[in-house]
């Protein structure tokens, strides 16, 4: 996972582990890839526990991802100094095809930067790049 890397204990660098430790997310086990400003990929790595039918990802579960990596990026670049507190607005989920036994990619990345508000774009898909789901996000930081 890559860091913003400008300075030595950047609160930037510190959020993938605060939400990875948080007590919902910590179950579901995905792993950040890349973490830059306003470009953000996780990963899940299949398991057959977060399945309806031991094959295909429940549709709660691709959501889950889907909003984690939107409000990832949203943290990614944020300004500390404008406020802490932090909640999904809006999540308009797309699916568009159904995963099977494999991974799930979440390609989040910033589309625009409001005072408090933050709108972000994700991408689902699985490992060869075929598309899963598809989101909009609107994520509050104040």
């Amino acid at each position: 996972m890559a860091g913003r890397g400008t300075a030595q204990g950047d609160p930037h660098d510190a959020v993938p582990a605060l939400f990875a430790a948080t007590p919902y997310l910590s179950t579901i086990g995905y792993v950040v890839e890349r973490y830059e400003p306003d470009d953000v990929v996780i990963r899940l790595p299949f398991r057959e526990q977060l399945t309806n039918d031991g094959r295909t990802y429940h549709g709660g579960v691709v959501a889950t991802m889907l909003d984690t990596a939107g409000a990832l990026a949203a943290w990614s670049n944020h300004d500390f100094e404008t406020g802490l507190r932090a909640a999904t607005v809006s999540l308009a989920v797309q699916y568009l095809a159904a995963s099977d036994r494999t991974d799930l990619l979440c390609h989040g990345t910033t589309l625009r930067r409001a005072r408090e508000l933050i709108f972000t774009e994700v991408r689902a898909t699985d490992p060869s790049g075929r598309a899963v789901a598809h989101a909009l996000q609107t994520y509050r930081i104040a």
